[in-house]
C-alpha cells in the first residue's frame, strides 16, 4: 500500500467539526511535512477556535492524523495561498520530469 499525505480543513459547528476541504500531496512526505510547518497558526487547540487544519496520513488506507494547528480567518486566508501555491509548483515540477 502507498501512503498518501493530504492537508484536511475542518471548521466547528453545532455537531461537531465538519471538513470542507482537502490538499493532497501524494506520497511526498517531506513537501507534505515542509508546507505544514509554514503554516500559520497555534498548536495549542483551544475550545473556543473554530478553524482547524489537520496534516493527514493514510495508512492502510485509513486516515491517521499527524498534527493539527487552529487558526484565525486571516491566518486561514495566509495559509491557504501558501497551500495553492506550493500545490501548483509541485505539480507543475511532476509534469516536466
Amino acid at each position: 500500500m502507498k501512503t498518501q499525505f493530504y492537508i484536511l480543513m475542518s471548521v466547528k459547528t453545532l455537531q461537531g467539526f465538519t471538513d470542507y476541504g482537502q490538499y493532497f500531496f501524494g506520497n511526498d512526505r517531506e513537501a507534505a511535512y515542509g508546507l505544514f510547518g509554514q503554516l500559520k497558526g497555534s498548536e495549542q487547540l483551544r475550545e473556543s477556535c473554530p478553524l482547524h487544519i489537520d496534516l493527514m496520513e493514510t495508512v492502510n488506507d485509513l486516515p491517521v492524523k499527524i498534527r493539527t494547528i487552529c487558526c484565525t480567518l486571516d491566518e486561514l486566508g495566509h495559509n491557504c495561498k501558501l497551500i495553492a501555491k506550493e500545490i501548483f509548483r509541485l505539480k507543475n515540477l511532476e509534469e516536466m520530469a
